[in-house]
């Protein structure tokens, strides 16, 4: 028992939570490149100095002072628009403009304003029984801050769920549809100074709650529904709006006298484990009440109920996945193992950890027995059909197309790849990975994606900069996100440092 505190003792010393930092260690926090930019992007695409030199233009101005309404104008933010499923659906992610991203994150972060956040999330988590796990962590480990988030997952959501089978008879599991794209900006301001002050104070300028849906609304042209995805800073902001329905919710479940409960939260994701199963469908019957008056509604169709919490703990997909695991010695069969998988579960995280581990297996390989080409053929299929993958397969591809015998073989398999994808609409987000496949084999292969273009070496503005007046801040925002020395040292074959999340760990047990 005591090494079992022991162990969950140093996991919960690896990570802290954002909640708990100072003003000042927030903003570094909120600062850095890998929370300003969520997605996994190739290392020459560096967002650091672009940051550092946006902080110096603004140095302690409001940014009213330097620029013009940013809502009057289109394309402020960056949007990479990223299939879901290979086929018709997608989703937009934004890099947020730098200017409005600091300006914000500067305002979040006085000392009052953090103060008043943290004040707020105390009264969010005042019922233990509903427990939000999804608040960003700083990582205190050698593990990026992301790696660090996605073991919090493991250890606070799918490990303690199968220690609540001891507990509770019944676990039902539902989440929101279109969380971020369904938000009301107005709710940032009822969550963090209750509804009723939010609505006397809606002309008050300085309040904080009104400050953030000014900003929101000045990045997408003044729309107060959805708020942009892809930055750790937009994730916290959803933890407010999704706190102040756990304190609704709570006060339902309270008046209903229902106490034999538990609720686990991960950001739109709930589990909801009882002993009574009526009282299960009450409160999500609650549930469903409280996001209506959010403007939010949850997915019937990831609304589940199950008598065994053991197994409903565990996604199906890495169920799945463990029970397949033995490894086959034809590396084609291991991958066609890992292609019926996908079918069964498209886009799934077990995909990622499965073609991890496959990465892992011929990294180290020389030469192969098998030939590469049709190997190829089926990587592309599992990334073309699970956007999930793109990082990972982009490696694996790199790998095997080393085992081509000549330098021409190399580049028309990578156009035959580039014009694979060609056929999905919306794939800025693979064309971002095609290209570090190819850059190494064929530097004239052109990509539409600006930020391709960008490392191709053309002039191309991702952000519009037209409402900004500031000289300065205008060439803060022109300062390049592509680093040179890094493509100049580009290896032909991606190395698991790349796309890799963990650094010391198995990733396996712990992919969200």
């Amino acid at each position: 028992m005591s090494n079992k505190v022991e162990k969950s003792a140093d996991a919960a010393a690896c990570r802290q939570s954002i909640i708990t930092l100072s003003a000042a260690e927030a903003r570094g926090f909120f600062l850095k490149p890998e929370s300003y930019c969520s997605l996994d992007l190739p290392p020459y695409i560096r967002f650091d100095a672009l940051i550092e030199a946006t902080c110096k233009a603004l140095n302690g101005k409001a940014l009213s002072e330097l620029s013009s309404s940013p809502r009057d104008y289109d394309d402020v933010n960056y949007t990479i628009l990223n299939n879901k499923d290979g086929k018709y659906a997608w989703r937009p992610l934004q890099l947020i403009h730098p200017a409005l991203y600091v300006s914000l994150v500067h305002q979040m972060t006085t000392d009052d304003g953090w103060q008043s956040l943290q004040k707020r999330f105390a009264e969010f988590s005042s019922n233990k029984r509903l427990q939000c796990l999804s608040l960003p962590v700083v990582s205190r480990s050698e593990e990026k801050d992301k790696a660090e988030q996605v073991t919090h997952w493991w250890h606070s959501v799918e490990q303690r769920s199968i220690e609540l089978s001891l507990e509770y008879e019944y676990l039902i599991q539902t989440d929101i549809t279109d969380c971020y794209g369904a938000i009301y900006t107005h709710s940032i301001a009822w969550a963090l100074h209750t509804k009723p002050n939010a609505k006397n104070e809606r002309t008050n300028k300085k309040l904080l709650g009104n400050i953030i849906d000014t900003y929101i609304q000045d990045m997408q042209h003044g729309q107060t529904n959805g708020i942009p995805q892809g930055s750790v800073l937009m994730d916290f902001i959803a933890e407010l709006v999704l706190g102040l329905a756990d304190l609704e919710l709570t006060e339902k479940i309270d008046n209903a006298q229902i106490k034999d409960y538990c609720i686990l939260r991960y950001r739109d994701d709930y589990r909801v484990f009882v002993n009574n199963p009526q009282d299960g469908e009450q409160i999500i019957k609650f549930l469903t009440e409280v996001m209506i008056g959010l403007g939010l509604k949850l997915n019937p169709g990831k609304t589940k109920a199950s008598s065994d919490v053991v197994c409903s703990s565990i996604k199906s997909d890495k169920l799945d996945w463990m029970s397949r695991k033995n490894r086959e010695k034809s590396l084609q069969k291991h991958l066609l193992i890992i292609h019926d998988h996908a079918t069964q579960f498209p886009n799934a995280g077990s995909l990622v950890v499965a073609l991890n581990d496959f990465h892992k297996r011929i990294s180290r390989l020389k030469r192969i027995l098998e030939e590469p080409m049709p190997m190829i053929a089926i990587v592309v299929d599992i990334a073309y059909r699970n956007p999930r993958t793109y990082a990972i397969c982009a490696a694996v591809l790199s790998k095997l197309m080393s085992f081509l015998k000549t330098d021409n073989e190399k580049t028309v398999v990578a156009e035959k790849i580039k014009a694979r994808f060609t056929k999905i609409p919306n794939t800025g987000y693979m064309q971002i990975w095609i290209q570090r496949v190819t850059l190494p084999i064929g530097k004239k292969i052109s990509f539409e994606e600006p930020i391709c273009k960008l490392v191709s070496g053309d002039t191309v503005s991702l952000w519009n900069t037209q409402w900004i007046t500031s000289k300065t801040l205008k060439k803060a925002i022109a300062t390049s996100v592509i680093d040179r020395a890094a493509l100049d040292k580009l290896e032909p074959v991606i190395p698991a440092n790349e796309v890799g999340l963990f650094i010391t760990k198995n990733a396996e047990g712990y992919y969200a």
